[in-house]
């Protein structure tokens, strides 16, 4: 019996949210036995660093390196759950895990519970915890088939170095003929920025920015806390800043320690993507915008003159 976890690389290292998911297989292995396998879209020189997070096992995939293939992908994860006999298939609920889990669950004839927020229980079952309804409320998902695949929300769970060490061997994955294949993908890679999905700290900003040419504050904010950029809908949707920034119910859904938005209202829209940010901190000169009733610190103010007295003031402590 074994746990299976699918991760991937970026730019040659893995993902925080890989190892979070690392971490998540290792704990359910703990509670429904068996070793932890981890399978690795690619060829990862350090492989075997993942024995530190609670992998006993690391199995490289060569041929899963090039263009995510959701089809493949799942057919590659099918043949070594059935080889290594696993009973629980871990992956990161982003937008490669989104797309693999359903195929991976109807092809394995398993239970899904995508986007868990906590680890599972053994209830007469595995019982995990989930977000519903835009991560406005939570349920508790029982299972009862005898696989089960679990997608794992990113930054729900702490990286965890417990030592330890991982055997590494390589799998040699063939895709059926008849699977379709990718045979070109357009390249807009972003490099050199920590994804959305992985920071851990996040400056937003909306509409009150009133145009792309003001966002060198937010930037500035940025680079004091370390933090990663994002934006609102409408302006990804205008051309101010890149889609892949966008966060909200049509975007990216992140939950980070720390979530700054400036001049954006608060649209239910926008929040469903972040109201599971650890701390929300709202800068808005309307005191009747929808977001400070869901915001832990508040400031009614000009993000004009407010974004650069703070990031000013965080130079000064660092």
């Amino acid at each position: 019996m074994s746990v299976l976890v699918y991760i991937e690389l970026q730019e040659g290292s893995f993902k925080k949210k890989s190892l979070e998911a690392v971490n998540y297989a290792h704990k359910t292995a703990q509670i429904f036995g068996g070793q932890v396998i981890a399978v690795v879209a690619g060829q990862a020189a350090n492989a075997a660093e993942l024995g530190q997070y609670g992998a006993q096992q690391v199995i490289n995939v060569p041929a899963l390196a090039q263009n995510v293939n959701a089809l493949h992908t799942a057919e590659c994860l099918k043949n070594l759950v059935q080889e290594h006999n696993a009973h629980t298939v871990v992956i990161p609920f982003d937008i490669n895990g989104k797309a693999i889990s359903p195929i991976l669950a109807a092809q394995l004839k398993a239970g899904l519970v995508a986007g868990c927020v906590d680890y599972p229980k053994n209830d007469g079952g595995l019982v995990v915890k989930k977000t519903v309804f835009s991560g406005k409320a939570f349920s508790y998902v029982k299972v009862s088939s005898p696989v089960r695949v679990l997608s794992i929300v990113p930054n729900s769970h702490p990286v965890e170095n417990i030592g330890g060490t991982a055997e590494v061997k390589e799998y040699a994955f063939s895709a059926n003929a008849s699977t379709p294949a990718i045979n070109k993908v357009k390249e807009d890679v972003i490099k050199g920025e920590v994804p959305l999905s992985d920071a851990e700290l996040v400056v937003s900003g909306g509409r009150g920015m009133k145009g792309p040419e003001n966002w060198g504050i937010l930037e500035d904010l940025a680079k004091a806390l370390g933090a990663t950029l994002a934006c609102s809908r409408p302006v990804a949707d205008s051309h101010w800043r890149p889609h892949h920034e966008h966060v909200g119910q049509t975007g990216g859904t992140i939950r980070p320690n720390l979530y700054i938005a400036c001049g954006i209202s608060g649209a239910i829209q926008h929040l469903a993507g972040v109201n599971n940010s650890k701390t929300i901190v709202v800068i808005n000169t309307d005191p009747e915008a929808p977001f400070f009733k869901a915001a832990d610190y508040g400031i009614v103010g000009d993000v004009f003159e407010v974004v650069p007295k703070l990031t000013e003031a965080i130079n000064r402590l660092k």
